[in-house]
């Protein structure tokens, strides 16, 4: 993204650039067309010195360098390991005083250049609604290992356009700030920071990457389909892709809980008295109980979610109250009530208009009742009511909960695709993948795209995402396996946690496929027990080996045990079809 002495020689990174010229499709010798093959990155050291940085990018359009600093070894640490020296970048983009509400805008941002440079650049994508510029590090999963400034990528992160210290969601009564958000910072910064990294290096980067989880996943999925030139490998997590219909549904759900909570729903303490922590568990051991042993093995972990869901019964399963709610059964009205939340929010006529979520063995995590109860309250009311709808909601920014439990959600859907004019795309337009099936144009040049999500998240469905792998299949004619992979982690949570193996790279198999033409497999993950390097992940039964590995499955295959060998190791599981493959639900 930025250039150092000649700055006008990457306004845009051509094909060349990114060494497709040299590596144009070519037949497999039975006539069939085969994907090009990218070269692999090459590394560089910095130019000068991080000071000297600040100048030498002074020229970068519609830009302002605010410092540029040498950030010492070890200042930054992971898992134990020293961060090598590098340089700290910071700026903004495109300051503007808005018509709309007053206040000034600007895109800011922070680069982490490394001394020792391996070649490539990974922009990050931040999660919720943006809005901080959080440390340039490429970070993933639950307890990382490694990221991707550890390996000695560029990285860069910003705020998406807007500061949360302007009032939160408040930057959506501002038409610009919308945009920026959903999509066009992104498009905004990507020339820049090519030519910031050329400026510090003396050349443009080899390869480009782009990731992040919950919003961050879907920021990669939309740059994935907005902007496939200009990145060679998207890594999406919990990927978010239909956020504004995520959040009305996660609404949807406040509102089921609302009829059958004991205390003012208003408050989350309150709406968690419709599905206590206790209950939840006695959900969760139930789901346990039907489709553990599915994969073979009795281990605290359903593998098989494609055949759980086929012979589960939460009518059934669950075990009813017959008198008072003690935590050990559901009520029949609160079956009533919990069940459409997990089948999928509707419209009052009944029209599905988000995924439902698969019973899990993670139901009863502590990491749930965050976003059951709290965020619909809090979070999804100022997001659907202020940064998506048109109009925008004052309501939702004075009294999150009056907004959310009182809302019209059929109104409210068709207000998420509305336009005016003031506000000239719909959230659903600015927020979304324009077709979310369509990489034809990253496939062909030979990008690839890698997605995890874990199958107990409460608020964006991995049911959605698997929706989304099965429509690229139907774009492609067939299997999509030859430039996107899903991996579905069992029991995790919202990007991680929960009882689940949440600690894996991802990343390093994105790179070796994207420059070496080695296709992912199944990815062996951990657990993060007593003395994980990482941190130790407190959901984890004490039944478990602390140092549990299984393997990640790309979709749709699971991990089945062989029969032998220590259930708590890898080794002793492999990916196989699902026992229920048959027809799905979009």
């Amino acid at each position: 993204m930025k250039r150092s002495t000649p700055l006008g020689l990457a306004s845009s990174i051509t094909a060349a650039a990114l060494g497709l010229a040299a590596f144009p499709a070519v037949a497999d010798g039975q006539g069939r067309s085969r994907l090009p093959q990218l070269a692999a990155a090459t590394p560089a050291a910095l130019a000068g010195t991080c000071e000297e940085l600040a100048a030498r990018a002074a020229g970068l359009p519609n830009t302002v360098i605010t410092g540029s600093t040498t950030v010492p070894a070890g200042t930054l640490a992971l898992a134990g390991q020293p961060v090598a020296e590098h340089c700290r970048v910071t700026g903004k983009m495109n300051e503007r005083v808005s018509p709309v509400d007053g206040k000034t805008y600007a895109i800011a941002f922070e680069m982490r250049l490394p001394l020792s440079w391996n070649g490539r650049f990974f922009h990050q994508g931040n999660g919720g609604i943006d809005g901080n510029v959080v440390p340039a590090t490429g970070s993933f999963g639950g307890g990382p290992l490694t990221h991707a400034l550890l390996q000695g990528f560029a990285v860069l992160s910003s705020d998406a356009g807007h500061t949360l210290a302007q009032g939160g969601p408040a930057f959506g009564l501002d038409p610009q700030a919308r945009l920026d958000y959903g999509y066009q910072a992104v498009g905004t910064l990507t020339p820049m920071a090519k030519k910031l990294i050329a400026a510090a290096y003396g050349k443009a980067p080899d390869r480009s990457y782009f990731g992040g989880c919950s919003n961050g996943g879907r920021h990669t999925l939309v740059a994935a389909a907005r902007y496939p030139n200009d990145y060679d490998g998207y890594l999406a997590g919990a990927p978010g892709y239909r956020l504004p219909l995520a959040a009305l549904a996660n609404i949807f759900g406040a509102q089921r809980y609302a009829t059958v909570a004991t205390a003012d729903p208003s408050t989350p303490a309150g709406l968690e008295t419709a599905f206590t922590a206790a209950e939840r568990r006695t959900v969760a051991n139930a789901v346990l109980a039907r489709c553990d042993a599915l994969d073979g093995a009795a281990d605290g972990l359903v593998q098989d979610t494609r055949a759980c869901q086929k012979v589960f019964s939460f009518t059934r399963d669950v075990p009813t109250c017959p008198g008072a709610r003690d935590g050990s059964c559901l009520t029949p009205a609160q079956k009533a009530a919990i069940a459409p939340i997990f089948s999928g929010a509707t419209t009052a006529n009944g029209e599905r208009f988000y995924a439902g979520f698969p019973f899990d063995s993670g139901l009863g995590a502590g990491g749930i009742p965050f976003w059951e109860f709290t965020a619909p309250l809090a979070l999804d009311s100022g997001a659907v009511g202020v940064i998506f709808k048109v109009p925008p909601s004052t309501l939702a920014l004075s009294n999150g909960p009056a907004f959310s439990l009182g809302l019209d959600i059929d109104a409210t859907l068709a207000e998420l695709r509305a336009t005016n004019a003031t506000f000239t795309e719909s959230a659903m337009a600015f927020m979304t993948p324009p077709n979310p099936s369509d990489l034809s144009t990253l496939r062909r040049r030979g990008a690839k795209i890698m997605v995890y999500h874990g199958v107990s998240d409460p608020i964006f469905s991995v049911s959605d995402t698997e929706a989304w792998y099965r429509g690229l299949a139907r774009e492609t004619g067939g299997d999509p396996e030859d430039f996107a992979r899903l991996y579905r982690v069992p029991g995790m949570g919202h990007c991680s946690g929960g009882p689940a193996t949440d600690q894996a790279d991802f990343l390093g198999p994105l790179v070796a496929w994207v420059e070496q033409g080695r296709a992912p497999g199944s990815i062996v993950a951990s657990a993060r027990g007593a003395g994980n390097a990482g941190g130790v992940n407190a959901e984890l039964p004490a039944s478990w080996a602390p140092t549990r590995t299984r393997p990640l499955c790309p979709y749709p295959s699971v991990a089945r045990y062989k029969g032998h060998g220590d259930v708590e190791s890898a080794a002793s599981w492999r990916c196989r079809p699902s026992r229920h493959p048959g027809r799905h639900d979009d």
